[in-house]
Parts: C-alpha cells; sequence; structure tokens
C-alpha cells in the first residue's frame, strides 16, 4: 500500500493520483473525472480510498456519494479555481522547488505584521505582495501573519468565512504563489505565519455536511456559525481533519507557524483538547524547526500557553486601554478601560489587565493570572482588523486622535516590553481604512450587512449613524480598504519613526518596572533604558521622588516624538503629549 503524506485529499503517486475522503455516512463514494466514475474502496473508520491512474497535477475531479446523482467538490480540495462550488484540482506540492533551505526562523524579538492578501496591494495577488517585502524588512517587521486564505466565495472577503480549509483561495493565485510568497519572504528574512479558523465554516459552499454530518455539533453554540464537533459522535474523524491541516499548512508551505482563530469558540471536553492535538502536529510537521503559534482568546485563558502549548496570545485589554486613552470613548467593551497610566505600567509588569477581576461589560470576571508569563509571549496593537472594522469608518488611529498621542502611542508599542504588531500600512502612516467586505449572493449578503449592523450597534456612536455603514457585499467598500504604497513616500516621516523605533527596541535590555509620574504620563525602566510616555498635559516635577528616574549616569536623549527636549536637571518637565528614550 502506497504511503500517503495526509489522511485526507488527492496526493500524486506514481502512476496516477491516491484520492482518500472520509464519509462514515455512504456505503459508495466515486471519484469523477471528465465525466468517468471511478469508484472508491471502504477503509475502516468511514475513509474511501483509490487510485486513479492517468490522473496528475490539474486533473479536476468531484465526488459522488452513493447514489445521489449530484456530485460535491473534496472536502480536503487543495484548489479551487473556480471557487468553493466549482471542481477540485489536482495540485503537486513537489513541483514547487523551494530555495529557502538556509531559512532558520527565529521567534526571538518578533515584530509582527498582519496583513489581507487581497488589499494589501492594488493587484490583490501574491505576486503582487512580494513585490512589498523589501520594504518590511527594511522597516524592521520580522514576522508577516497573513490573514486566513481558505477558499470562500465571492470576488472578496476576510477570509473568517472559508469553506475549503486546504485549499488556499483562487483570488490571489494559485497556491503555488503562495509557496513562492513564503519563499522570497524567508530571502528577505521574514517569517510567514497564517491566520488559520478552526471555530467555524463559512456560510455558503461549505460541502463537509453531505460527507457527514458528524463534522458539526448542536452542543455547542458559536457567533458565526454551527460549532465544529471535536468531542461527540464521530469527532474522531473531525480531529484528525482539522490537526492535519494545521501540520499540512506547516509542511507543504513551510509556513513558520500559524495564528489560531478566536479559540474562546473552539468547543472541546475530551481529555486531550483539540487545541493541544493541532499544537502537536504542526511541531511535529515542522521536524524540528522551531515555528510561532499564536491564538486569538476573547477570555484570555493563560491555560493555553501552560497546558496547550501555544507561544502567545493577543492581548486585547492592552489594545482597548489604547483606544480609551486616545479617544476618551468608553463605550461598549471599551467599558471597563479607563486608558490611565497605571493601566499601562501595570499591563508592562504583568501582563493582562484583567486576571480574574469583575468586568462589568459582561457582567462576569473576566481573564486568568498572567504575571507568570515572559512579556514576549503576549501580543499587543494599536491596529487589527478586528478593531479597525469595528468602528463606524474603519479609520486608522491616527485619524481619531492627536498626532503627539499617536506618535506617543506608537513608541509605547514598539518599545514596550510585549511583542508588537503592526497591521499592515500602519507602518506608512496609510490612509485606506479597514472595513467589513464581504462578497455573497443578494439574499446572504443582505443577512450578513444585517449581522453587522447589529453587532457594531452596541456602540452607542454607531447606533446614532441609523444604520448608515458601508455595504459589506458593495466592490467599493472593498476597493476602499486597498493600501496605497506611494504614501511611503509622502509619509516619510511615520517610515523613519517606525524603522528608528524598531531599531532602538532591539537595544533595549532587562526586565521592564514602571511608575505613574503624572495624571497622564508614565515611565517604563529597563536595565539600560527610560522610556517615558505623557498622553496629557506637561507634567512638572519640582521633587523626583520616583526611584526609577534615578540615575545612574548621565541619561542622553536616543529618540523623542517631538522637536521639544525634555529637562531632568534638577527638576523634570515632561512636554505634552510627548515621548521620549532615554538611555
Amino acid at each position: 500500500m502506497i504511503k500517503r503524506k495526509r489522511p485526507v485529499g488527492a496526493e500524486i503517486v506514481a502512476d496516477g493520483v491516491d484520492f482518500r475522503v472520509w464519509a462514515p455516512d455512504h456505503r459508495n463514494v466515486y471519484v469523477v473525472i471528465d465525466g468517468e466514475e471511478h469508484p472508491l474502496e471502504a477503509e475502516p473508520d468511514g475513509y474511501f480510498r483509490g487510485v486513479v491512474h492517468g490522473a496528475g497535477a490539474g486533473t479536476r475531479y468531484r465526488f459522488r456519494l452513493d447514489e445521489d446523482e449530484q456530485t460535491y467538490p473534496d472536502p480536503a480540495s487543495r484548489f479551487q479555481p473556480d471557487g468553493p462550488h466549482g471542481d477540485s484540482e489536482v495540485v503537486d506540492p513537489g513541483a514547487y522547488r523551494w530555495s529557502d533551505g538556509a531559512w532558520r526562523f527565529d521567534k526571538r524579538g518578533l515584530v509582527i505584521y498582519e496583513m489581507h492578501i487581497g488589499t494589501f496591494t492594488r493587484e490583490g495577488t501574491w505576486r503582487a505582495a512580494i513585490e512589498q517585502l523589501g520594504a518590511l524588512r527594511d522597516a524592521g517587521i520580522t514576522l508577516l501573519e497573513v490573514m486566513p486564505v481558505h477558499e470562500f466565495p465571492g470576488r472578496f472577503g476576510w477570509g473568517y468565512d472559508g469553506v475549503d480549509l486546504w485549499a488556499p483561495t483562487r483570488l490571489y493565485g494559485h497556491p503555488d504563489g503562495f509557496r513562492a510568497f513564503v519563499d522570497a519572504a524567508h530571502a528577505h528574512n521574514l517569517g510567514v505565519i497564517l491566520d488559520v479558523v478552526y471555530n467555524h465554516l463559512g456560510p455558503d459552499g461549505c460541502y463537509l455536511r453531505q460527507f457527514t454530518p458528524a463534522y458539526f455539533t448542536k452542543k455547542y453554540v458559536t457567533d458565526w456559525g454551527e460549532a465544529i464537533n471535536f468531542d461527540g459522535e464521530g469527532a474522531a474523524g473531525v480531529r484528525e481533519f482539522f490537526a492535519e491541516n494545521a501540520g499540512y499548512w506547516i509542511d507543504e508551505f513551510h509556513l513558520d507557524g500559524l495564528r489560531l482563530d478566536a479559540t474562546q469558540s473552539i468547543f472541546d471536553d475530551s481529555e486531550e483538547n483539540v487545541l493541544s492535538l493541532i499544537v502537536r502536529r504542526a511541531r511535529e510537521a515542522a521536524k524540528g524547526r522551531p515555528i510561532f503559534i499564536v491564538g486569538e482568546n476573547e477570555p484570555q485563558e493563560t491555560k493555553l500557553i501552560d497546558d496547550y502549548g501555544l507561544d502567545a496570545l493577543w492581548n486585547d485589554d492592552w489594545h482597548h486601554a489604547v483606544m480609551v486613552a486616545a479617544t476618551g470613548q468608553r463605550e461598549a467593551y471599551y467599558t471597563d478601560y479607563r486608558g490611565t497610566p497605571q493601566e499601562f505600567v501595570s499591563m508592562a509588569q504583568f501582563g493582562f489587565l484583567y486576571q480574574g477581576q469583575y468586568y462589568s461589560w459582561q457582567k462576569n470576571v473576566r481573564g486568568t493570572p498572567s504575571g507568570h508569563l515572559p512579556p514576549e509571549s503576549l501580543v499587543c496593537f494599536l491596529q487589527n482588523h478586528d478593531q479597525l472594522a469595528n468602528s463606524a469608518r474603519g479609520e486608522r488611529l491616527q485619524y481619531v486622535t492627536s498626532p503627539g498621542v499617536y506618535r506617543a502611542l506608537t513608541a509605547l508599542l514598539l518599545l514596550g516590553p510585549n511583542t508588537p504588531m503592526l497591521f499592515q500600512g500602519q507602518e506608512f502612516g496609510a490612509s485606506a481604512p479597514f472595513l467589513f467586505f464581504a462578497d455573497h449572493k443578494p439574499e446572504l449578503a443582505t443577512l450578513v450587512a444585517e449581522g453587522r449592523r447589529i453587532f457594531l450597534e452596541q456602540f452607542p456612536s454607531i447606533k446614532s449613524l441609523h444604520g448608515k455603514l458601508d455595504r459589506p457585499d458593495d466592490l467599493a467598500t472593498f476597493e476602499r480598504c486597498k493600501l496605497d504604497h506611494r504614501e511611503r513616500e509622502a509619509h516619510a516621516e511615520v517610515v523613519t519613526m517606525h524603522r528608528e523605533l524598531l531599531r532602538l527596541r532591539r537595544e533595549l535590555i532587562g526586565h521592564v518596572r514602571g511608575a505613574v509620574i503624572g495624571p497622564d504620563a508614565f515611565v517604563l525602566r529597563y536595565d539600560n533604558a527610560l522610556l517615558i510616555i505623557n498622553l496629557g498635559d506637561e507634567v512638572r516635577m519640582d521633587v523626583v521622588d520616583e526611584p526609577l528616574l534615578a540615575v545612574p549616569r548621565k541619561w542622553e536623549v536616543r529618540w523623542s516624538s517631538e522637536n521639544t527636549l525634555i529637562e531632568i536637571e534638577t527638576t523634570w518637565r515632561v512636554p505634552a503629549r510627548y515621548a521620549v528614550l532615554l538611555m
């Protein structure tokens, strides 16, 4: 028997293609190629397998189940050239000639860059994105986090409603285009991780249920659709499908890790949580090379790192405090944040702000203790795809706060102790907004738009617009979100700011400590540096009674956000809306 790399999908063998699919609710399964049916042999545990001689790379195929007249694309298709409803196409992963043999991913000192391939360039392709990699490297980025690319319906979308988890979407190019992107990134000393969605499937184009309803469960509820069955009847095949998918991306696309979306909606009461299984399979697929796995987890459960083996978690607390400090708006899930210096000092020293305290917005306790975690295991950000789009106009931070506060917060992000993440275009002050966009059939598009409106109306400031929001299915909504890379030159001072701060970041040494020095001002002290952030009016200290300000030697200004100089001789004067790094 020929040994397969993965348990499902179409794999090229010496004299044809080996097809294998999980369909435990069916007696007969056929591969249909050019109208000809090829029966597959039933195997234990509901799998069907067979080799079709003469098939090869580029062969298009579908499955027929029992006597069903309709045929279906492969649930583990590697490419859907006509979208999720069309034929599956056989891909030869060995056809691409990699050039990254000398590449070694380093998880230390990461600077993450979240990007959406469809809007990162005007063309919205892998090929076009490759042209911009040098600029990202020069800015100081070390790791690209690509938003989901699982195949989805329509002409555009975020990717979180993917339905073919093994097939990079046709919208950005052939799967080998993705491989070329990763290869080129490695040549620029950039790692690449992929955002994967293992908590639900999209509402249009998902055919998993036709093969077996065991993929889904009514035991749990998600915000986006049926929950995935990781612990009920038939869950063994489901767990294998998803865990092997994680390994597939690491192995066949040379990825340096994964970002796990909305892990709070991945439900599993098994002895080994499926997240632990996914992490284990991903690391096994890496064959000893280091990979980085980060999770989004709204309740901030550190067990994902401590017990399940993830490397890092997003820190939403940090973002929410930033937004209140920058805008003063405390509404919806910003209600329990004040944006005070003490919040930032506490997070710099202890991680999450909420580690089990009562959280009035959810009328429950929030978070888990994180003080034992290394600071780099929490990812902080001023912007990301969700938080930009969870506003009325998808506006960037520089448009909702003052220039001085924006520069000071940028310094806090890039010189703070946690792993920083930038959202695409942030490094050059992009003017393009980032809105929610999804191209669906008219009836479904209307439902999606209404659901989005209802979600955003938790913000009173958005509800007051009376539903006057950009339609997610409008092509113009999508087009407005595309970056204009000519702004790198037009906003050269923003590029310089990010580049200088990230260069200085590499010089910081030691464990950080912090202290509040004014109503809107605080300091973070490293062994060799002092970062001062003032988000409000000028601060004067006639009595310097904070030990962290003690001068072991003469401080020198290495970077400041404004031309105004700080005074630190006898008394201290910190200018308004200002950040400075002393070393």
